[in-house]
């Protein structure tokens, strides 16, 4: 592992820290939105690290399957915004 790659992998570690905290968030969230909000904050940095791990690891396939978890979180939100707002 050379220098670069460590410093991606202590990034992840660091965003990793970053998700567990938001758990607390999650849970305690005084409305639906600020738990809605959370969960895409979440997704973002499950995805960013994901793209760290790919760096570290030097693999095309976890990047593919970023943007596909991209692309459902987006959707995901989407989803639940509607729903929390009211409509079908």
């Amino acid at each position: 592992m050379n220098l670069s790659q460590y410093f991606f992998a202590v990034a992840a570690l660091l965003m990793i820290i970053m998700i567990l905290g938001y758990f607390g968030r999650l849970i305690a969230g005084p409305t639906t939105a600020d738990r809605l909000i959370v969960f895409d904050a979440i997704n973002t940095k499950v995805s960013c690290t994901m793209l760290l791990l790919a760096a570290v690891y030097d693999s095309v396939a976890m990047v593919d399957v970023a943007i596909v978890y991209m692309a459902f979180s987006f959707v995901s939100t989407l989803f639940f915004a509607r729903r929390m707002e009211g409509g079908t």
